[in-house]
């Protein structure tokens, strides 16, 4: 059978949209597309400009108003009205993009326009609205893995996007029978927020037909951009929806405008509900007829968190204060449609007399009220308040993990009680399926050896008391296992652990006992104290175990933190976590709801869990991030076993656990086998690797090997692996010395001239061969999580990070070193947190090339031009052009023999330095 052709795959494409109402226009190269953009400017501004078609001066000047800005900054042009002045003077605001009315938008398409630079480009399938290209299409034949359509588009952007080009919103991926979206941005891309789009009951629409019949009919791909992307001013990054978000928010708003009814959403935690309620909360906001939209979340989770991920999308919309007064303020205030606020404070505001006269006149307005964490007893409590209040209030609920009989709150209430209606699910077996959140590893270790049925629920709580659980004998046992293994499980790799225990007790005392033992990690811990607790039978108050486990943490790192800057401490523990910093939290009830780490990819658990509480803490490590990152690791250290597996069927409406828990030791050790067997019927020995000369056994082999990578790092997570010949079938030097071979290929392949290869956009997953916990990305994720406008944690936090850069060694890292430490002396300083941090540093880096460019060229007597046109060659074919370097070089032989090498040498290196 004979594969579907790219320009077949094309063709058919075209000829659908055409179909579908876009116009089809001829650009063959970047000229053709300022000239189309000129015209298409013109027309949809006609009303504008008064019939008066801007001239060449107004266009060019237009043109560069508009042009050379970051991505990011090039979508709020997009999305802004621009104030021009004509040549006689008058002022008019012309629009790039309706993002009111998206059908009321010119549509065209192109295909296999060519853009040269050093080198040619030829897009695929480029989407364009008024005279902007929008959005890329990128497409391979039918039978390749379209992850090389991504990888295309990572060089495109590299070499060619610029201009015009930098207004990409979305890319598109397609092979014909698999299809993903994803936005732009100025960082770089990242596979794993390339998404599927659906129907809204969640079926994968994935051949490329019916993608483009849906997600790109006009007035869809408008909406899109216009309604379901966000700019998100903290990370400085553009952010695309995922289906179930836009269908939740589109059930909501229907919902809200078109009845007076309640509604639920059940999505799974970790899918970005966040992002979901934000996006619900600010349409209605804009909604004339509603007053005032409040966010509520429990005073519990009003942490830095929580803050950072709304004041992303709407600076100064959240309360910081404790102070209902604060709350009452922003309730008379005109301009704030939208306020994020605690459940607490609300109901507070409703019953104090001292705030009778202002609230009352919100009585009877049309208000809504979107509940984070809607399963939460607390809401129930202060819901009948708040409604005794507000008449005309519409409540809207989101949920992870909704109560319904079995799990019922204890005044018997189930979420549908208050919400109604559930308006939009998305379970958490749809959310692995879709590659947005990860399943879950889960391991069960005895460690209480009692002659008893762990069945027999009655006889196992007769017998292990408090006095079992917390023998020290017991805890020693568990913190050498975690000691022991927590290194290959997460630290090596980058990652951190959570270590949740049933009390604050337990906690002190595991505490003790892990900085009693030998080990290199940083464990740090956090809880929360009672001012009146009751202290019988124990040594210290836990304020004063919490005082004296601050200090070791001040020690850790340069802070100050005592019990009375709990808020401060607090948002330093989660900023170290994000950032590994920390390698275990132990924690009792904090940071197991809400908190959001890529990093976290472990969980211990030494305490009870069932239904919400398992599956809510469970999930603290199912973000997805690199393929190092398989699944969320959680070891418990109780039989939790028949409690996981109840959760899991309660929330994902199933009978089955397989589509969430990840599998066995031995059935991975099977598949690795299996992989083996495959690497070497290509290659019996890593000598062997030599002898693969075509390209395509070369593929088969990279396809192998990677495979037989994935799981090896998902067996180095389970406390039964040990790396030995007799066990795996392989012993670890072989191992590296066939990586060694796969590593060499993957060297070849970048430095190859032939960019139409096999091998050119083959996905290496290079992130699984080089796990080196302190690397270029890291650093830079530190340098995003300093606090610019605080001077002292600014340069306590660049002292860190300067000693992290000093103790590490992997190899690119080694070559920046340099360049990221005068980064951090010469610019950080500079720098404010309204800054884009990457936009910053690519600014400084490209400065500090050319400089170094132009000395070099200055010594060696070459025009500074000419060098940097060889390194540009090297840098896309890795060929070094000796001829005309020896050409170049007006000196005696000998002279130019030895100079020869000295500038190859400085070619390569900064090369490596930079690319």
């Amino acid at each position: 059978m004979s594969y579907q052709s790219e320009a077949q795959l094309e063709k058919n494409m075209i000829k659908q949209l055409v179909h579908q109402g876009y116009e089809e226009v001829v650009i063959n190269d970047y000229d053709s597309l300022i000239e189309n953009f000129k015209l298409q400017l013109n027309r949809f501004n006609e009303k504008k400009l008064e019939g008066q078609p801007m001239t060449e001066a107004e266009f060019s000047r237009f043109l560069t108003s508009i042009d050379g800005k970051s991505i990011f900054e090039t979508a709020k042009i997009l999305r802004d009205k621009q104030v021009f002045q004509r040549d006689d003077g008058t002022e008019v605001y012309l629009e790039l993009f309706n993002t009111r009315e998206w059908c009321k938008n010119i549509f065209q398409i192109t295909h296999q326009t060519t853009v040269e630079g050093k080198y040619k480009n030829r897009y695929d399938v480029t989407l364009l609205v008024n005279g902007l290209p929008l959005v890329q299409v990128e497409l391979k034949r039918r039978g390749l893995d379209f992850k090389e359509a991504f990888n295309q588009i990572q060089r495109y952007r590299k070499h060619s996007f610029r201009g015009l080009y930098r207004f990409l919103q979305l890319f598109i991926v397609s092979n014909g029978v698999d299809t993903k979206y994803f936005a732009n941005g100025d960082a770089e891309l990242l596979f794993g927020h390339t998404f599927y789009w659906s129907d809204d009951e969640n079926n994968r629409i994935t051949a490329l037909h019916e993608f483009t019949e849906t997600f790109l009919e006009k007035c869809q791909m408008a909406k899109m951009i216009a309604r379901f992307m966000v700019l998100n001013e903290t990370e400085k990054r553009l952010m695309v929806m995922r289906p179930y978000q836009v269908f939740a928010v589109e059930a909501l708003i229907k919902r809200a405008t078109e009845t007076r009814n309640n509604g639920y959403i059940w999505h799974t935690t970790g899918s970005g509900k966040t992002l979901t309620s934000f996006k619900a909360s600010q349409i209605l906001a804009s909604e004339p007829d509603i007053t005032k939209v409040f966010f509520l979340v429990d005073r519990k989770d009003l942490d830095s968190q929580t803050m950072e991920e709304f004041n992303k999308f709407q600076p100064e919309s959240v309360d910081q204060t404790e102070r209902t007064d604060t709350l009452v303020e922003q309730i008379k205030d005109l301009t704030k449609p939208l306020i994020l606020t605690t459940v607490q404070k609300m109901a507070n505001a409703v019953k104090n007399p001292k705030y009778k006269e202002i609230m009352d006149h919100y009585r009877d307005d049309r208000v809504i009220f979107i509940i984070d964490e809607c399963h939460r007893s607390q809401f129930g409590k202060m819901h009948k308040e708040i409604s005794k209040h507000f008449k005309q209030a519409q409540y809207f609920g989101f949920t992870g993990t909704p109560r319904f009989e079995e799990n019922k709150s204890q005044d018997g209430r189930v979420t549908a009680d208050i919400f109604e209606k559930c308006m939009h699910t998305y379970l958490i077996k749809d959310a692995i399926h879709d590659g947005n959140v990860l399943g879950f590893s889960v391991e069960y270790i005895k460690t209480v050896n009692v002659d008893i049925n762990e069945e027999d629920k009655t006889k196992v709580q007769g017998i292990l008391t408090d006095e079992v659980w917390m023998h020290d004998d017991r805890l020693e046992l568990i913190a050498k296992n975690i000691i022991e293994h927590h290194d290959r499980r997460a630290r090596s790799k980058g990652y951190t652990g959570l270590f949740t225990v049933q009390s604050i007790p337990m906690l002190v005392k595991y505490y003790d006992i892990f900085k009693k033992l030998n080990h290199n990690m940083k464990i740090a811990a956090i809880f929360t104290f009672g001012a009146n607790e009751e202290n019988e039978g124990r040594d210290e108050h836990s304020r004063d175990s919490l005082e004296r486990i601050m200090k070791d943490y001040n020690g850790l790192y340069g802070t100050n933190f005592t019990t009375d800057k709990f808020a401060s401490y607090f948002a330093h523990v989660s900023k170290a976590v994000k950032n590994a910093q920390i390698d275990i939290l132990l924690v009792v009830d904090m940071f197991l709801t809400g908190f959001d780490s890529k990093t976290l990819n472990t969980l211990y658990v030494d305490r009870n869990l069932k239904y919400h509480t398992l599956l809510q803490a469970f999930s603290r490590t199912n973000r997805v991030e690199k393929a190092t990152k398989p699944y969320g690791n959680i070891v418990c250290f109780r039989n939790l076993k028949e409690n996981t597996d109840e959760a899991i069927c309660l929330f994902s409406k199933t009978n089955i656990v397989d589509d969430v828990l990840m599998k066995s030791y031995e059935e991975y050790l099977r598949m690795f086998k299996e992989a083996l067997v495959k690497v070497q019927n290509l290659a019996s020995t890593p000598a062997a690797v030599d002898k693969l000369i075509r390209e395509e056994e070369k593929h088969e082999f990279i396809v192998a090997f990677r495979e037989l990578t994935k799981y090896l790092i998902r067996l180095q997570t389970f406390n039964e692996f040990e790396f030995i010949a007799d066990e795996l079938g392989i012993d670890e030097q072989t191992y590296q010395d066939y990586k060694s071979k796969y590593l060499r290929i993957y060297d070849e392949t970048k430095k190859a001239e032939n960019k139409e290869s096999i091998l050119a956009n083959v996905d290496f997953s290079i992130e699984l061969m080089h796990t080196d916990r302190i690397n270029v990305s890291y650093i830079m994720n530190l340098i995003r999580s300093i606090n610019f406008d605080d001077k002292e944690e600014r340069d306590k936090m660049i002292k860190l990070i300067e000693d992290e850069i000093n103790r590490a060694d992997n190899e690119e890292l080694r070559l920046k070193a340099s360049l990221l430490k005068e980064f951090l002396h010469k610019v950080a300083p500079t720098i404010t947190n309204q800054d884009s941090v990457d936009e910053v540093y690519n600014e400084f880096e490209q400065e500090e090339r050319t400089k170094e460019v132009e000395s070099f060229a200055q010594e060696v007597g070459f025009q500074h031009d000419f060098l940097g046109s060889l390194i540009e060659e090297y840098e896309y074919s890795g060929i070094i052009k000796q001829q005309e370097i020896s050409d170049a070089i007006k000196m005696p032989l000998l002279k130019k023999k030895r100079l020869i090498p000295r500038i190859t040498q400085f070619i390569a290196e900064h090369t490596q330095k930079y690319g």
